[in-house]
Protein backbone atom coordinates (compact mmCIF):
# COMPACT_ATOMS: atom_id res chain seq x y z
CA UNK A 1 0.00 0.00 0.00
CA UNK A 2 0.97 3.51 -0.70
CA UNK A 3 1.98 5.89 2.02
CA UNK A 4 -0.67 7.84 0.95
CA UNK A 5 -3.28 4.66 1.74
CA UNK A 6 -1.37 4.01 5.30
CA UNK A 7 -1.97 7.66 6.57
CA UNK A 8 -5.54 7.33 5.19
CA UNK A 9 -7.04 4.60 7.00
CA UNK A 10 -10.55 5.31 8.02
CA UNK A 11 -9.46 5.95 11.86
CA UNK A 12 -7.01 8.26 10.55
CA UNK A 13 -9.07 10.04 8.40
CA UNK A 14 -12.01 10.40 11.47
CA UNK A 15 -9.41 11.68 13.88
CA UNK A 16 -7.79 14.05 11.62
CA UNK A 17 -11.14 15.23 10.90
CA UNK A 18 -11.92 15.80 14.50
CA UNK A 19 -8.68 17.19 15.72
CA UNK A 20 -7.90 20.01 12.58
CA UNK A 21 -10.95 21.14 11.93
CA UNK A 22 -12.02 23.65 14.24
CA UNK A 23 -15.81 24.92 15.50
CA UNK A 24 -18.62 23.05 13.88
CA UNK A 25 -18.20 20.85 11.12
CA UNK A 26 -19.29 22.43 7.29
CA UNK A 27 -19.42 19.82 4.34
CA UNK A 28 -17.74 22.90 2.73
CA UNK A 29 -14.75 22.76 5.35
CA UNK A 30 -14.58 18.55 4.72
CA UNK A 31 -14.17 19.46 0.66
CA UNK A 32 -11.54 21.86 1.47
CA UNK A 33 -9.17 19.67 3.87
CA UNK A 34 -9.82 16.22 1.97
CA UNK A 35 -10.12 17.38 -1.35
CA UNK A 36 -6.31 16.31 -2.33
CA UNK A 37 -6.84 13.18 -0.79
CA UNK A 38 -8.98 11.84 -4.17
CA UNK A 39 -12.29 10.50 -4.11
CA UNK A 40 -12.42 8.03 -1.60
CA UNK A 41 -12.79 10.18 1.74
CA UNK A 42 -14.81 12.30 0.30
CA UNK A 43 -17.18 8.64 -0.30
CA UNK A 44 -16.38 7.49 3.01
CA UNK A 45 -16.90 10.37 5.32
CA UNK A 46 -20.44 11.71 4.21
CA UNK A 47 -21.33 7.90 4.30
CA UNK A 48 -20.05 8.05 7.63
CA UNK A 49 -21.87 11.18 9.11
CA UNK A 50 -25.00 8.96 7.86
CA UNK A 51 -23.96 5.94 9.27
CA UNK A 52 -22.90 7.80 13.15
CA UNK A 53 -25.22 9.31 15.48
CA UNK A 54 -25.27 12.46 13.36
CA UNK A 55 -27.43 10.68 11.07
CA UNK A 56 -30.08 11.13 13.21
CA UNK A 57 -30.47 15.06 12.81
CA UNK A 58 -33.27 15.99 10.23
CA UNK A 59 -31.62 16.99 6.80
CA UNK A 60 -28.17 15.46 7.14
CA UNK A 61 -28.65 12.37 5.09
CA UNK A 62 -30.11 14.32 2.48
CA UNK A 63 -27.51 16.71 2.59
CA UNK A 64 -24.51 14.46 2.56
CA UNK A 65 -26.50 12.44 -0.48
CA UNK A 66 -26.45 16.01 -2.29
CA UNK A 67 -22.75 16.51 -1.37
CA UNK A 68 -21.79 13.10 -2.32
CA UNK A 69 -23.63 13.16 -5.65
CA UNK A 70 -22.24 16.42 -6.90
CA UNK A 71 -18.98 15.60 -6.69
CA UNK A 72 -19.12 12.37 -8.05
CA UNK A 73 -21.20 13.95 -10.99
CA UNK A 74 -18.14 16.25 -10.94
CA UNK A 75 -15.99 13.21 -11.10
CA UNK A 76 -17.52 11.83 -14.02
CA UNK A 77 -17.16 14.71 -15.88
CA UNK A 78 -13.48 15.24 -15.09
CA UNK A 79 -13.40 18.24 -12.68
CA UNK A 80 -9.99 17.61 -10.58
CA UNK A 81 -11.32 20.59 -8.57
CA UNK A 82 -14.96 19.75 -7.53
CA UNK A 83 -17.10 22.83 -6.08
CA UNK A 84 -19.68 22.99 -4.04
CA UNK A 85 -22.40 25.66 -4.08
CA UNK A 86 -22.49 27.89 -0.89
CA UNK A 87 -25.74 26.80 0.73
CA UNK A 88 -24.73 22.98 1.01
CA UNK A 89 -20.76 23.91 1.50
CA UNK A 90 -22.23 25.73 4.90
CA UNK A 91 -24.12 22.94 6.15
CA UNK A 92 -22.25 22.05 9.32
CA UNK A 93 -23.30 20.38 12.38
CA UNK A 94 -21.85 20.52 16.41
CA UNK A 95 -18.02 19.16 16.29
CA UNK A 96 -19.57 17.95 19.76
CA UNK A 97 -21.27 15.26 17.94
CA UNK A 98 -18.55 14.18 15.47
CA UNK A 99 -16.07 13.86 18.53
CA UNK A 100 -18.78 11.47 20.20
CA UNK A 101 -18.87 9.30 17.53
CA UNK A 102 -15.27 8.85 16.53
CA UNK A 103 -14.45 7.68 20.15
CA UNK A 104 -17.31 5.14 19.64
CA UNK A 105 -16.70 4.21 16.44
CA UNK A 106 -12.62 4.16 17.07
CA UNK A 107 -12.84 0.60 18.13
CA UNK A 108 -14.71 -0.63 15.05
CA UNK A 109 -12.93 1.39 12.70
CA UNK A 110 -9.20 0.24 13.59
CA UNK A 111 -10.46 -3.88 12.82
CA UNK A 112 -11.36 -2.28 9.32
CA UNK A 113 -8.26 -0.58 9.12
CA UNK A 114 -6.58 -4.20 9.59
CA UNK A 115 -8.55 -5.62 6.96
CA UNK A 116 -7.70 -3.47 4.44
CA UNK A 117 -4.71 -4.01 1.60
CA UNK A 118 -3.86 -3.34 -1.95
CA UNK A 119 -5.73 -6.62 -3.77
CA UNK A 120 -7.50 -6.43 -6.99
CA UNK A 121 -6.17 -2.75 -8.11
CA UNK A 122 -7.97 -2.83 -11.18
CA UNK A 123 -11.12 -2.10 -8.97
CA UNK A 124 -9.72 1.00 -8.11
CA UNK A 125 -8.62 2.78 -11.08
CA UNK A 126 -9.52 3.78 -14.52
CA UNK A 127 -12.83 2.81 -15.95
CA UNK A 128 -13.30 1.64 -12.35
CA UNK A 129 -12.94 5.03 -10.57
CA UNK A 130 -15.27 5.84 -13.09
CA UNK A 131 -17.87 3.28 -12.55
CA UNK A 132 -17.51 3.43 -8.96
CA UNK A 133 -18.87 7.69 -9.22
CA UNK A 134 -21.49 6.86 -11.54
CA UNK A 135 -22.24 3.94 -8.80
CA UNK A 136 -22.17 6.64 -6.02
CA UNK A 137 -24.79 8.83 -7.67
CA UNK A 138 -26.87 6.37 -8.18
CA UNK A 139 -27.10 5.64 -4.22
CA UNK A 140 -26.50 9.22 -3.37
CA UNK A 141 -30.18 9.45 -4.69
CA UNK A 142 -31.90 6.90 -3.44
CA UNK A 143 -30.54 8.34 -0.28
CA UNK A 144 -33.02 10.92 -0.52
CA UNK A 145 -36.37 9.49 -0.06
CA UNK A 146 -35.22 6.76 1.88
CA UNK A 147 -34.60 9.57 4.63
CA UNK A 148 -38.47 9.84 5.76
CA UNK A 149 -37.77 6.14 6.89
CA UNK A 150 -36.02 6.03 9.67
CA UNK A 151 -32.10 4.67 9.62
CA UNK A 152 -32.77 3.34 5.95
CA UNK A 153 -30.89 5.75 4.46
CA UNK A 154 -27.96 3.44 6.47
CA UNK A 155 -28.35 1.08 3.17
CA UNK A 156 -26.81 2.96 0.44
CA UNK A 157 -24.82 5.03 3.13
CA UNK A 158 -23.09 1.59 3.93
CA UNK A 159 -22.04 0.93 0.29
CA UNK A 160 -20.71 4.29 0.02
CA UNK A 161 -18.63 4.05 2.81
CA UNK A 162 -17.14 0.33 1.26
CA UNK A 163 -16.83 1.66 -1.95
CA UNK A 164 -14.95 4.43 -0.12
CA UNK A 165 -12.98 2.40 2.14
CA UNK A 166 -11.98 -0.20 -1.43
CA UNK A 167 -10.45 3.17 -2.86
CA UNK A 168 -8.87 4.55 0.07
CA UNK A 169 -6.99 1.35 0.81
CA UNK A 170 -6.74 0.64 -2.93
CA UNK A 171 -8.55 -2.81 -1.92
CA UNK A 172 -10.72 -4.15 -4.75
CA UNK A 173 -11.86 -6.49 -2.64
CA UNK A 174 -13.78 -4.15 -0.33
CA UNK A 175 -14.94 -2.65 -3.69
CA UNK A 176 -16.36 -6.40 -4.40
CA UNK A 177 -17.86 -6.65 -1.03
CA UNK A 178 -19.61 -3.09 -1.86
CA UNK A 179 -21.43 -4.55 -4.97
CA UNK A 180 -22.40 -8.08 -2.65
CA UNK A 181 -23.86 -5.38 -0.08
CA UNK A 182 -25.72 -3.24 -2.89
CA UNK A 183 -26.86 -6.62 -4.91
CA UNK A 184 -28.38 -7.80 -1.28
CA UNK A 185 -30.07 -4.79 -0.60
CA UNK A 186 -31.75 -4.99 -4.16
CA UNK A 187 -32.92 -8.25 -3.65
CA UNK A 188 -34.27 -7.11 -0.13
CA UNK A 189 -35.97 -4.24 -1.38
CA UNK A 190 -37.66 -6.62 -4.17
CA UNK A 191 -38.57 -9.25 -1.46
CA UNK A 192 -40.16 -6.62 0.76
CA UNK A 193 -41.98 -4.90 -2.26
CA UNK A 194 -43.20 -8.09 -3.49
Amino acid sequence: MSEHAKDSGLTALLEELDREIEGDISLGAILEHFNSRGFGPLLVLPALLVLLPTGAIPGVPTTCALFIGLIAFQLLLGHRTPWLPRRLASFSFEHERLTHGVQRARPWTRRIDRLLKPRLGFMTRGIAYRLIAALAILLAATMVPLELVPFASALPAATLLLLGLGLIGEDGVVILLALAVLLADVVAGLWLVG
